[in-house]
């Protein structure tokens, strides 16, 4: 109903404008987002976890993708910004998965990466309260169900959820 309303009124406008003004509609009501979370683990097979400062629980690091960025540049950079970590390889894309917990709209790419080093001790931030390596069978308390069922398909071979 909405949109016939707005139809008859932008119909004396140029063509060219509403066609960005019916763009920016669907946009608007469409837009996806789109974010990285990396497992990363150590000699031990401890898993990297992170704990922010603005929501509770443990994660894997990771976060949203820029414009201009592509999910492996979103990963690589979360590493060195959540954890001080740099990738030595690309990360490799595990999984895809949709996210309604966030949005509708939101979809989440999981990458293990495998060959890295620290670049220097991660000191707490205004982002990162908190990070460390935990053995998966026995993660902290808080840890989110997601961020658990995520260690699980990869370290025990589960098949994906595509939900996050």
């Amino acid at each position: 109903m909405l949109r016939k309303a707005v139809s008859r009124t932008v119909n004396v406008l140029p063509s060219a404008f509403r066609k960005r003004l019916f763009v920016a509609l669907g946009l608007s009501q469409r837009a996806m987002t789109l974010g990285v979370r990396i497992l990363l683990r150590n000699e031990r097979g401890e898993v990297l976890l992170v704990r922010h400062t603005y929501v509770p629980g443990w994660y894997l690091p990771g976060g949203g993708v820029e414009r201009h960025e592509t999910v492996q540049q979103a990963a690589i950079k979360e590493l060195r910004e959540e954890c001080s970590v740099e990738a030595l390889d690309e990360p490799q894309l595990f999984h895809f998965y949709r996210n309604p917990r966030t949005s509708r709209f939101d979809h989440v790419a999981l990458f293990i990466c495998d060959a890295w080093r620290e670049i220097a001790t991660k000191q707490p931030d205004h982002e990162i309260a908190e990070i460390g390596f935990f053995a998966p069978d026995n993660l902290p308390d808080g840890t989110t169900e997601p961020t658990r069922h995520r260690i699980a398909e990869v370290l025990n071979g589960q098949k994906p959820s595509d939900v996050w």
